[in-house]
């Protein structure tokens, strides 16, 4: 349970480590090399989990090296920094990646097309999502989000349960299609069976910095998929945008819901609930709201849909 510090003082917390410190990051030629040399049973087995689903030429799994953290920075910024409004400063623009220090402690769900090879001959990465859980949360400097949202109040009431953070998700725009989603899901579902996850929280963004202009979209979510009693969590104080910015008689539920983008949509149909209070984050050009998300809320139409025994994610 992340608890807020007592009189005053933050707790110790450890610091981030070297990303992905403890793994080689071997390349082929080095690979082959030593498969020549040494004997056999002796050289271990490369360091690629089996995948958590797959359709198709598609596949889901867990990002193993540096080398794939890295793809899936250099994705991020794509979709991020070129295509979005994200505004990158030196360090960013120069390596081309969209990084922090939260990428050492995450694990990364890629998605991997065996049918579009790469430069480097390798299937290409083609979507992705940052996935934080508590145990290691606490650890270190706790959650992402607890930067715009308030969550010390929300995790102290359940702190019987044990919380998974989704961030940084983006699709190239090719594969933008439902089976991509599906396969996100699945691995996501699959990461959850297999972490005992209870509820899963994270920032969803709706393109733009004005509140104003967002007005009808946040007004929905305000008022259509708050979250009730003890799930509710506010923006930080200093960051705070009211979301209640059209009265509940004069919103356009089809208009609103036209308005979100198709992520934060799905969140809404699988039973997510929405923070108190935006935040609006200048760098990325987005207005941040809060997702909740408890496992027990999710329609169990989706949990078959998606769930370990899906067989049409069979890998």
């Amino acid at each position: 349970m992340l608890k807020r510090a007592e009189s005053g003082a933050r707790p110790k917390m450890r610091p981030f480590p070297e990303p992905f410190s403890t793994l080689p990051d071997l390349s082929r030629r080095m690979l082959h090399g030593l498969r020549k040399t040494m004997p056999p049973g002796l050289l271990p087995a490369p360091l690629s989990p089996p995948p958590l689903g797959r359709i198709g030429a598609l596949e889901v799994r867990l990002a193993v090296t540096p080398r794939e953290v890295k793809k899936a920075q250099k994705l991020r910024y794509k979709v991020f920094y070129e295509e979005m409004s994200a505004i990158p400063d030196i360090q960013t623009q120069v390596s081309r990646r969209d990084r922090d220090a939260f990428d050492a402690i995450c694990d990364h769900l890629l998605v991997i097309d065996h049918d579009t090879i790469t430069k480097s001959g390798e299937a290409a990465i083609v979507g992705t999502y940052r996935l934080l859980r508590q145990d290691v949360a606490q650890r270190f400097s706790g959650f992402y989000s607890a930067n715009e949202f308030d969550l010390a109040p929300l995790i102290e009431r359940h702190s019987g349960l044990s919380f998974l953070e989704l961030g940084r998700s983006c699709v190239l725009r090719p594969y933008r299609t439902k089976r991509t989603v599906e396969l996100l899901w699945h691995g996501i579902w699959s990461y959850v069976r297999r972490h005992n996850i209870d509820v899963m929280i994270g920032c969803a963004s709706l393109e733009g910095t004005d509140p104003d202009r967002l007005a009808l979209p946040l007004a929905f979510l305000h008022h259509h998929a708050r979250a009730p009693g003890d799930w509710q969590v506010g923006a930080l104080p200093g960051r705070r945008v009211a979301m209640d910015r059209v009265p509940v008689e004069a919103i356009d539920a089809k208009a609103a819901l036209h308005l979100l983008p198709p992520l934060l949509k799905g969140y809404l149909r699988i039973g997510a609930y929405v923070g108190d209070g935006a935040v609006v984050d200048r760098q990325f050009g987005t207005t941040d709201v809060l997702i909740v998300l408890p496992v027990s809320a999710i329609n169990e139409r989706y949990v078959n849909h998606y769930g370990v025994d899906a067989t049409r994610y069979a890998a």
